[in-house]
């Protein structure tokens, strides 16, 4: 499954204040190949603009996966929330909220360490439905992990700095068990392929 137009129904949930972060998102997006589905395109030319403009920097990197960790942080929150999960759904899920939020604060840590400031947080639109009930929540999840795994690993050799590549790495990991994890919850296989 690695169809980004089925997450949230390929309707748009990421809403950028600054029309800089959003056109910076979008190139980041097409360049990683995950994402531009994902944002309000104000004047259509999302995918256009994206493959239009040149290579990405360590730090457009960051800033690219900070929006992408914040809307996975957004959306657990939001389907915690709800109150959806129980017993060992929630014992499994709860501990993959935490390390969202983890990967916000040091993905912006990060950041700030390079001397940048963290773009400010989109606004996130969920359709309707997203948080209504536990296998729809869990879908979506599980989509939405699988593609996140292949957007840190599209990034990979975009990386120049070793401590980033190493960090990323890390946390692509992580977010391949939260994969399996989800995957396995829905009914899935939780271990697709050897590579």
């Amino acid at each position: 499954m690695n169809d980004e137009s089925q997450l949230f129904d390929g309707k748009p949930v990421i809403t950028f204040a600054d029309e800089q972060d959003r056109r910076r998102f979008l190139r980041n997006a097409a360049l990683i190949g995950f994402g531009t589905s994902l944002v309000v395109s104000r004047w259509g030319d999302a995918v256009g603009l994206a493959n239009a403009q040149g290579g990405t920097s360590d730090l457009d990197i960051l800033q690219y996966a900070l929006a992408l960790e914040q809307l996975e942080a957004t959306f657990y929150t939001k389907g915690l929330d709800a109150g959806l999960l129980s017993g060992r759904e929630l014992e499994l899920v709860a501990p993959i909220q935490d390390h969202e939020r983890t990967h916000v604060r040091t993905v912006s840590a990060t950041i700030r360490d390079l001397g940048a400031t963290p773009n400010p947080e989109p606004r996130f639109t969920f359709p309707s439905g997203t948080f209504s009930d536990k296998g729809t929540f869990l879908k979506t999840a599980s989509t939405f992990e699988e593609l996140g795994v292949n957007a840190y690993h599209g990034q990979v050799a975009n990386i120049d700095s070793e401590a980033i590549l190493a960090a990323a790495a890390s946390i692509a990991g992580v977010e391949s068990r939260h994969a399996a994890i989800l995957a396995d919850l829905i009914g899935g296989e939780p271990f697709p392929a050897p590579f």
